[in-house]
């Protein structure tokens, strides 16, 4: 069975928008694209490049649009994107010129592709399509990369809300630039209890 594992960039106050260039997604009036540019150091490289690893990835048709009209120029920054298979939720769009990409229509099509074999499916950006996986309990991991730094405005993480969901720390780090790596492994359901005595 593949598990899919979300990878999100996002601020102290959860925005996910534009995190890598001023014009990424300019939509609701935002103006902090590439907000996470002055943080890219050498040990902020260190815990990121693995992130970057050869990967099917799974992504909404909005971040899809961005990532194939800049990643096949560029794809020198990340060896094997045009290699990789790249799984496109859309209802609106069905084909499209970049190698390897298959569009899926839906929640029924992700359930189907996670059981078609062991490989990871890596979900970047598409805030959309991560409040869909989790509201149908489809995350394994969440790998959040969070920059010190509050935007005010912007796409939210969590915008739609969640399911209840307990999940367990399996890594994490901080950079010299304060920027946090960490990673979480869906860990069950939620237990209450009594903080302090009764």
């Amino acid at each position: 069975m593949r598990k899919i594992i979300v990878i999100s960039m996002i601020s102290l106050d959860g925005v996910l928008q534009a995190p890598g260039a001023p014009d990424e997604d300019t939509s609701g009036g935002f103006q902090y694209g590439g907000w996470t540019a002055s943080y890219g150091d050498a040990d902020f490289e260190t815990h990121f490049g693995p992130l970057m690893e050869r990967h099917d990835i799974l992504v909404g048709r909005k971040t899809f649009d961005i990532f194939e009209a800049y990643w096949p120029k560029h794809a020198d920054f990340w060896p094997g994107i045009n290699e990789v298979t790249k799984y496109a939720v859309s209802t609106t769009r069905h084909e499209s010129d970049w190698a390897n990409t298959v569009f899926l229509g839906g929640v029924d099509d992700i359930r189907a592709l996670t059981q078609s074999g062991d490989a990871d499916l890596i979900v970047w950006g598409s805030g959309d399509l991560i409040q869909t996986l989790l509201e149908n309990d489809l995350v394994d991991e969440l790998q959040l990369v969070i920059y010190p730094v509050t935007l005010g405005s912007g796409k939210k993480l969590f915008a739609r809300g969640t399911m209840p969901a307990a999940f367990t720390m399996i890594d994490g780090a901080v950079t010299s630039g304060g920027v946090v790596f960490a990673r979480y492994a869906r860990g069950g359901d939620i237990v209450t209890g009594h903080v302090g005595p009764e």
